[in-house]
């Protein structure tokens, strides 16, 4: 069998789950058709159910042990949504999101909770933006996505409500491009592939068929894409396309994890048993070697 070959129902489930963006559409779509006239109750049932469902189908995990592979980032950090404190990270499978996990630095004294603006902040603000992001792995590059503006924060009351509503749902409609913003995806050697998302406009310095070493830069962080702030979303997967690609579990070698540091704006209380071992748990600070 060749090495990506699935059994029947887990390529069913990847396949399904590939449309899944379309799935959502096809709902919104019925249920605009529906109101526009009357409609069978049977085949209004079925019409909206079904998408639903299928909406709801992902792709098989398939990989428990982590990969070991080097931190995507130079310096001190803080991890949030991570894979340390909970799985799935980001409370969803969806888009390969099942071991993902955000960083960004405030060991610069950068702006900290609501802005008290009704505009937010501007992305050059906070500390993290700019900041190089490097493979973490040796690999090809399959895509590559700069040409995103990077948006105001979403750091004021009516920033962050209409990121959570209309904003939300409008980037779920867009799918992954909407969601992940400007974003590289590499392939590696052994069948997995990295995604570095929500990039800085105009920064990736890679083109998809580049071949990029361990540690090479490939663009900066910025806030494109479902991003409240300048932060870089990382994740590890089986397949290139987010859309029908299970999250790998991912650990990064060489860093070191500070047990006493915490940013308590980010910190979510002890890891849970799911949860992977070794992993910077939701706001705790950690060391990348090497220059920032």
């Amino acid at each position: 069998m060749p090495p990506n070959a699935e059994p029947g129902i887990h390529a069913l489930r990847r396949a399904i789950a590939r449309w899944q963006t379309w799935w959502v559409r096809l709902f919104i779509l019925t249920v605009l058709v529906m109101s526009y006239g009357p409609v069978p109750r049977l085949w209004a049932v079925i019409c909206m159910v079904v998408p639903l469902l299928l909406f709801l189908v992902r792709p098989p995990a398939r990989r428990p042990e982590p990969v070991v592979l080097c931190a995507p980032v130079r310096g001190r950090w803080v991890a949030f949504n991570s894979p340390g404190s909970r799985v799935p990270s980001h409370r969803v499978r969806a888009h390969g999101q099942m071991y993902a996990v955000d960083l960004l630095r405030e060991d610069t004294g950068g702006p900290m909770g609501m802005s008290g603006t009704l505009r937010g902040r501007s992305p050059e603000d906070y500390p993290s933006f700019g900041t190089p992001v490097r493979a973490m792995a040796a690999g090809t590059v399959v895509h590559a996505t700069d040409h995103v503006r990077d948006h105001r924060a979403r750091d004021s009351w009516p920033g962050l409500i209409w990121m959570l509503t209309l904003e939300g749902f409008l980037r779920l409609l867009g799918g992954s491009p909407a969601i992940l913003g400007n974003r590289v995806i590499i392939r590696h050697d052994d069948s997995t592939f990295s995604a570095y998302a929500h990039l800085r406009r105009a920064s990736v310095t890679v083109r998809p068929g580049d071949e990029v070493d361990v540690g090479q830069t490939v663009g900066q962080v910025g806030n494109t894409g479902n991003s409240s702030e300048p932060h870089l979303h990382v994740q590890l997967m089986d397949r290139p396309r987010p859309e029908s690609a299970a999250g790998l579990p991912m650990r990064w070698s060489g860093v070191e994890v500070d047990p006493e540091g915490l940013s308590l704006r980010w910190a979510t209380g002890y890891a849970k048993p799911s949860a992977v071992p070794g992993f910077p748990a939701n706001g705790q600070y950690f060391d990348a070697p090497g220059p920032r």
